[in-house]
């Protein structure tokens, strides 16, 4: 399918605005390739130039989006709204959302801000390996500055850390994500206790061993071809933190090896397969427009959660792809389906890592530093506490404290570049729970099909109620059009309540 240019009859300037605004989303896609090279492939030494490189890209796009030209093709197609049809209006919609939230931020702030996003990323993760937060101190304290005035810019009446968080998460309001954050917070808790105190132990049949990096991909490649992934529009690389990045033509991801736990890699595999599937499935012929792009950071990351926990997860799961652990990793002969299950489902309340998180725990770890996060933006602490707060918060929320802050508050990749940004997580998790339901209610016998490796109806299903339609819904109402029904949590408890009970056995 090729790229679909607006209709002959649309009007003028509609179609002077999509043809202006595909330039400049082309632009952003091409810095988008650059920040995939500069995480995967590029010398360590090619920093400085990098960095100049995306500020001068994001210069420019903030030039055309702010050009008097672009400004009076956006009035003129919003005059001629009742021309449009709604995927149209919806079009005009997210344009416009853009531009009210470039408009106003000047030229050289942005071009500062994009310098020193780029720079952080070389810099936290030499901090992170050396385990030196005073050395990435001072660019975390000026990133939050230099995104404390962008917020200004955009909306002075507004917090800065509420317009930082519309970045990412557009129509779904803070005070529902915190009842949301809450109600976890209160039954999430006394379920992981429960555990703890009195759940059966599971297998644990990778404890111990080592497996090499080859060994791991193979199967990470495996994973990938049993599930669809496209390799004529996508790859599999190696990053600090694993990532995807790209469009509906070429989705690219990563993962990362740890020798003594393939699963990590796995998983991770699998869940940015999950990115990758949204990415894909964006309708080719509104490439370069909003009707073509991923909708939010939380609708992003139901699909992610959805594939590697509702998916690869799963018992049925194991019992499909059990014979290719067998195959590409040693010392597993034996291993069975339920062995493997309930492995890759350990509770792991004393890990310091989110990425490697269990199901439950994982969203403690996002709300801890969903809180830091937004203390630091509306300075109610200083740079400097950072790491205790971290601490003091891992061991009141998880029982545990880190040794450095390498394993502490350097472990994320996401302080280089901005905040407001974990509560996509969490949401993502509690969608993927709901997007699940409703498409086990539209699919007859989704465990037999996992189970037979027939991933394709899953994929169809979301690419229909999520994929397709790029941001031609606000998110509260892609949800309701989805799922029948407003975000809810109640899907996601009734999961894992249901899930964790069974295992362990209480």
């Amino acid at each position: 399918m090729s790229i679909e240019e607006p209709s002959e009859d649309a009007p003028d300037a509609y179609r002077d605005l999509i043809e202006q605004h595909r330039r400049i989303s082309y632009l952003g896609d091409a810095s988008g390739v650059l920040g995939w090279d500069q995480q995967v492939t590029m010398p360590e030494g090619g920093a400085p130039a990098r960095a100049k490189q995306l500020s001068a890209l994001s210069s420019v796009t903030h030039d055309l989006m702010t050009d008097d030209e672009f400004e009076a093709a956006l009035s003129g197609a919003e005059d001629a709204a009742d021309e449009l049809d709604w995927r149209q209006q919806a079009n005009v919609r997210e344009i416009r959302r853009s531009y009210d939230r470039t408009a106003d931020v000047p030229g050289d702030l942005v071009e500062e801000l994009s310098e020193v996003q780029s720079e952080n990323q070389q810099i936290w993760q030499e901090a992170k390996a050396e385990d030196d937060f005073e050395l990435f101190a001072p660019r975390l304290e000026q990133l939050r500055d230099l995104s404390i005035r962008r917020a200004e810019h955009i909306s002075p009446d507004q917090a800065p850390y509420e317009v930082l968080y519309e970045d990412g998460l557009p129509y779904i309001s803070r005070e529902r994500i915190q009842e949301i954050f809450d109600r976890l917070k209160a039954e999430l808790v006394p379920l992981i206790e429960e555990i703890e105190q009195h759940g059966d132990e599971l297998a644990s049949p990778y404890e111990g061993g080592e497996y090499s990096e080859a060994n791991q991909r193979a199967l990470s490649e495996a994973a990938l071809d049993a599930i669809g992934y496209d390799r004529d529009h996508g790859r599999l690389d190696i990053s600090a933190h694993p990532f995807t990045s790209g469009n509906q033509f070429d989705a690219r991801v990563t993962t990362r090896y740890k020798p003594g736990n393939p699963m990590d890699a796995l998983t991770a595999t699998i869940h940015e397969y999950g990115h990758a599937s949204y990415m894909l499935g964006l309708p080719e012929e509104h490439y370069g427009t909003p009707l073509g792009q991923s909708l939010s950071s939380g609708v992003h990351e139901s699909q992610s959660r959805f594939w590697e926990n509702h998916v690869g997860r799963t018992k049925p799961f194991w019992e499909f792809f059990l014979p290719e652990v067998k195959e590409h990793l040693d010392g597993v002969d034996d291993l069975t389906a339920q062995e493997a299950y309930e492995a890759v489902n350990r509770i792991y309340p004393n890990n310091l890592i989110r990425v490697e998180a269990d199901e439950l725990t994982y969203h403690l770890h996002i709300i801890l530093r969903c809180e830091i996060d937004s203390a630091f933006v509306a300075g109610e602490i200083d740079v400097e506490e950072i790491p205790e707060l971290w601490n003091e918060k891992m061991e009141e929320y998880l029982g545990v404290t880190p040794d450095g802050v390498g394993e502490g508050c350097l472990q994320d990749i996401h302080w280089s570049s901005g905040f407001a940004a974990f509560q996509g997580y969490t949401i993502g998790s509690v969608l993927a729970a709901q997007l699940d339901a409703a498409m086990r209610d539209d699919i007859s016998d989704v465990d037999g099909k996992i189970r037979n490796g027939e991933f394709e109806p899953m994929r169809e299903w979301m690419n229909e109620n999520v994929h397709s339609h790029g941001r031609a819904y606000k998110s509260d109402d892609l949800i309701e059009e989805a799922t029948g029904e407003p975000l809810t949590a109640d899907y996601f408890l009734d999961y894992v309540e249901e899930k964790f009970t069974d295992l362990y056995g209480l």
